[in-house]
């Protein structure tokens, strides 16, 4: 693996933690008990997308009384502090690209749809504080993705060109965020198919893969 990016900058949930599973548990139990119906399955059409405006999507599809938005918001992001705290995992290959990129002295920095204090939550779980010279959230910024704001964000602490740095991804919401960032992307899809091309998208079935496709 050349040193060819000023920053390899990563997704976080789906990515380096096995979450995508927590989320659509916690947030079917908090929404369906609102009566929104939701599955599996419907639980995809949000993924990538910030805590709030995932909310949001449902509350205007499926309207309910009651709790705000916010606190339905914070309910769900209890129950998934509560799973990424007993069932938290590293997805394949996780640590071993994030031990190779730190000791080749590549700069590797967080950019994640999800709020701060779960971000800090999971890189304690992981134990992967180490790795990260920038972390951002993108509760911080107006819109979350596919906006580009999270990443151009993280590229400016870092004080790199957003041209020259490397993105790791999971779903079409932070693909698309990434790309529009001007940024080459990584796609580790989570589940199905990827539809999403660019000649600056590479996509892998694993990090593991990835890894072993670079270092041949």
């Amino acid at each position: 693996m050349t040193h060819s990016y000023e920053a390899h900058i990563f997704d976080m949930d789906g990515l380096l933690i096995d979450s995508e599973p927590l989320w659509r548990i916690a947030e079917i139990k908090v929404l369906n008990q609102l009566g929104v119906g939701l599955t599996d399955e419907m639980c995809k059409q949000t993924m990538g997308l910030r805590l709030d405006e995932m909310v949001a999507y449902w509350a205007e599809r499926f309207p309910w009384s009651g709790p705000s938005e916010e606190e339905v918001g914070s309910q769900i992001l209890a129950e998934v502090m509560e799973l990424v705290s007993s069932e938290g995992q590293p997805m394949s290959g996780a640590r071993r690209l994030l031990n190779h990129l730190k000791e080749s002295g590549e700069t590797i920095a967080l950019a994640s749809s999800s709020p701060s204090v779960l971000i800090q939550a999971v890189l304690k779980k992981l134990e992967f504080e180490e790795y990260f010279s920038e972390v951002c959230s993108a509760e911080y910024e107006k819109f979350g993705k596919p906006h580009p704001g999270v990443y151009l964000k993280t590229a400016s602490n870092l004080k790199a060109n957003p041209k020259h740095c490397l993105a790791y991804e999971d779903s079409i919401n932070g693909a698309r965020s990434a790309l529009a960032a001007g940024m080459s992307v990584v796609a580790i899809p989570c589940e199905g198919e990827f539809e999403l091309e660019s000649e600056a998208l590479q996509i892998f079935g694993s990090l593991s893969e990835y890894f072993t496709e670079q270092c041949r």
